[in-house]
């Protein structure tokens, strides 16, 4: 069989809860079976600290959906929403940007969203979103500690993609949190 040369691994959780918001994100990066870097940097604080966002995928593509969101946020004035719909409506219908491969997570203290080149901007009922390999694991995780637990967005972040790390092979425990 043939090793893949696609990039993958990375989990990216958002949370908002007790009136916080957290994006975690680990820091493996996969080609193929093997690990080739262990400390990558997924989140990054956008418009002056007040919108945090992580990515999975593609860090090329990644990389160029966060400089044409923070062009949407800065325009929008911090408009968290405003931003993140028309990105995805640039996102799907410019032939360019509709071949990258990547999703972003967006969060500030009010909302969180997930955003993909398929148009999506999808805002979760409970505050918690995730993407990547570690997804449905890290969301899980951080589903039940938020249910069952006193931990702030913060902590419940990292501890969840922590969970996530001892399950999910293309997850691992370097973990960045940003919160606000």
């Amino acid at each position: 069989m043939a090793e893949s040369s696609t990039l993958h691994g990375t989990t990216i959780l958002a949370v908002r809860h007790r009136g916080r918001s957290a994006i975690a994100g680990d820091g493996q990066v996969t080609l193929g079976r093997t690990v080739m870097k262990h400390g990558a940097r997924k989140i990054r604080r956008l418009h002056n600290g007040q919108v945090l966002a992580g990515f999975a995928g593609s860090t090329a593509d990644a990389l160029a959906l966060f400089g044409k969101f923070e062009a949407k946020i800065e325009e929008y004035r911090g408009n968290l929403e405003r931003a993140a719909v028309e990105l995805s409506k640039e996102w799907r219908t410019d032939r360019v940007l509709r071949r990258l491969e990547a999703f972003l997570v967006v969060a500030d203290r009010e909302s969180a969203f997930l955003l993909s080149g398929a148009g999506d901007v999808i805002t979760p009922d409970d505050g918690i979103v995730a993407v990547g390999s570690g997804g449905p694991y890290a969301l899980a995780a951080a589903r039940a500690l938020a249910r069952f637990t006193e931990m702030d967005a913060p902590t419940l972040a990292v501890e969840a993609l922590k969970i996530a790390a001892s399950i999910c092979v293309y997850t691992n425990d370097s973990i960045v949190v940003e919160s606000l």
